[in-house]
């Protein structure tokens, strides 16, 4: 350990915004039950995969209206499906202000190569104009921009009385924040983000308009096997109950399992709401009183409370090179900006993080800009 380092370190070092860290008490113990080398169609295995849809609409309070699916891909496969089956009838609004959305953008001009789409975007830190969305349209965009640390305030926004679908990607929001199900119709997340679930695996949430849209307009474009939700013009029900398209990993179903059921049992959404915040406020208190730091969110309503990325001021050090000796420590891991965003750092504080180990980092945070910085002079 370098010498004059503070004398606490995180229990827990794991601060990656995705995959993000497990629970509090996790080992591989955990995964025991896992249903390994048997068929996820037979009926214990298609048990555990109910359960999964079961326990995420208990936590997350989504209506019983919404439907509910494990899709392969993670949360870019969630996505891409959603872009590919549904877009396409009407125009579409798209919104970006981070790496994600950009990418959003680019798959729906470049390989749907539709013609009827605006861009609505901002720079890392703002938010677009959200009051400029024509509702007669269909509009995609993230809740939280994980690169960015820029979240939506609301749904406000979103009209009551839209035409269109509001298809959000909602991955690093997910399990975080307090998601109006009435205002969205399209709803995606990957199991590696805020419950420190296992990668491949995305969800998918279909509210009773984009059902009607996927069985009276059908896609106008040939969909893989991966994206196809309807046959004869008709759901099929059972990709809603957890016979997934594809074979899942039911090693990573025990592990979402796991984490679903700690989520329960803390309390629910309320209880992962206030631990998330918790961890932000534990974070932003240091930022305002460090002359070095500042948040990359531009406004404090809009400032993420799970990816809070930050921006270097006023000082020589290099961001990555902060990164890299803290991570040469073993005191954060992960926790340098995603690499297309601005320079900076950016510290997960969803709810598997314990503010006791974001109180711990700050000293080191505030020793290992000094060591870099002296280094520069």
């Amino acid at each position: 350990m370098t010498q004059n380092s503070p004398d606490v370190r995180p229990a827990r070092p794991f601060f990656s915004s995705g995959p993000c860290a497990k629970r509090p008490g996790w080992s591989l113990d955990s995964l025991r039950n896992a249903w390994l080398g048997r068929s996820h169609r037979a009926a214990s295995g298609k048990a555990k995969l109910a359960e999964v849809i079961g326990l995420t609409r208990a936590v997350l309070r989504i209506p019983e209206s919404h439907r509910i699916a494990i899709v392969p891909g993670s949360d870019t496969g969630a996505v891409e499906l959603a872009l590919w089956s549904l877009l396409g009838t009407r125009g579409v609004d798209m919104l970006a202000w981070e790496s994600f959305g950009r990418e959003w953008v680019g798959d729906v001009v470049n390989q749907l190569a539709l013609d009827e789409v605006r861009l609505l975007e901002a720079d890392y830190g703002d938010l677009p104009d959200l009051g400029a969305l024509d509702w007669s349209r269909d509009a995609v965009f993230t809740w939280n921009g994980t690169t960015s640390g820029v979240r939506v305030p609301n749904g406000d926004w979103i009209a009551d009385d839209r035409e269109g679908l509001a298809i959000c990607d909602a991955t690093s929001a997910a399990f975080a924040m307090d998601l109006p199900w009435d205002k969205l119709d399209v709803v995606t997340w990957s199991w590696q983000k805020a419950l420190g679930g296992e990668g491949a695996h995305g969800m998918l949430v279909l509210s009773p308009r984009a059902v009607e849209r996927l069985e009276t307009t059908p896609p106008q474009r040939p969909l893989p096997k991966l994206f196809r939700l309807t046959k004869n013009n008709k759901l099929i029900e059972g990709i809603f109950r957890g016979e997934t398209i594809n074979t899942p990993s039911m090693l990573c179903v025990e592990d979402a399992l796991d984490g679903l059921r700690w989520a329960r049992d803390l309390g629910g959404l309320d209880a992962l709401i206030a631990r998330t915040d918790a961890n932000a406020a534990a974070l932003r208190a240091w930022v305002e009183r460090t002359s070095w730091i500042a948040d990359l969110a531009a406004d404090p309503a809009t400032a993420s409370t799970t990816s809070v990325c930050l921006k270097l001021i006023d000082t020589t050090a290099d961001p990555k090179a902060i990164a890299g000796l803290l991570s040469d420590e073993g005191v954060a891991f992960d926790i340098g900006a995603y690499r297309s965003a601005p320079p900076g750092l950016r510290i997960w504080c969803g709810a598997t993080v314990e503010t006791a180990d974001i109180e711990a980092l700050l000293p080191w945070l505030d020793w290992a800009h000094d060591k870099v910085a002296g280094e520069d002079r």
